[in-house]
């Protein structure tokens, strides 16, 4: 059984602090290229970054990041080379090692090789926020080594929707408590992204259905 706590604001604020000044060379970088703006999204946003102190792996940030490409003039890969090549350049600044590239993200992590730790991690998702309201996300086909911009599933927008109806309801509480369970007894071993789907959906069953 695993022992995840939430961590405060105060033990990651360094961390964070760190992420956002290498974010900002990462901007210096490529902006003869292109702009773009970033956001904090997930546990920062909701305040609920969780690390099991006994594991070796420490908490996690998510960043999606929003290029200002209004003509088209590159492409998903081009997008993706280009961030990646800039972190890759500032991130041994911070302690971070090179940048893995996966389906939905960009992963950076600090370990301590020592010990054989991750001791915090960074997401960076690149999305586009479309006029109808929808978003889309550079997408990694690891099969056919091939990108492309892609739709947010329908239920990613009904995840913001039933969130907003449960902190209507004063239940965000109810919340935390059913997530940190679900971290602590989760033997099959769920990302934290869908556990936290999982929990909304149950909350919502148990007072709404």
């Amino acid at each position: 059984m695993s022992d995840f706590r939430y961590v405060t604001k105060a033990e990651y604020s360094d961390a964070m602090e760190d992420l956002k000044s290498l974010i900002h060379k990462v901007q210096d970088e490529v902006r003869d290229k292109f702009t773009f703006r970033y956001d904090f999204i997930g546990s920062v946003a909701r305040n609920m970054v969780t690390m099991d102190y006994a594991s070796n792996v420490g908490y996690d940030f998510d960043v999606n990041i929003r290029v200002n490409d209004d003509d088209e003039n590159y492409t998903a890969e081009d997008i993706k080379r280009i961030l990646k090549n800039a972190f890759d350049k500032f991130n041994h600044l911070f302690k971070y090692d090179y940048s893995e590239d996966s389906t939905r993200v960009l992963t950076i992590k600090v370990k301590d090789t020592q010990h054989s730790k991750i001791l915090h991690s960074a997401d960076f998702a690149v999305v586009y926020d479309c006029s109808d309201g929808r978003q889309q996300y550079i997408h990694f086909n690891k099969k056919q080594q091939s990108y492309g911009w892609q739709y947010q599933p329908k239920s990613y927008y009904e995840l913001d929707e039933r969130i907003a109806l449960i902190k209507n309801h004063n239940l965000w509480k109810e919340v935390r408590d059913l997530y940190i369970y679900k971290k602590n007894n989760n033997p099959m071993g769920k990302k934290s992204r869908a556990l936290f789907a999982e929990t909304i959906n149950d909350i919502i069953q148990q007072n709404f259905e």
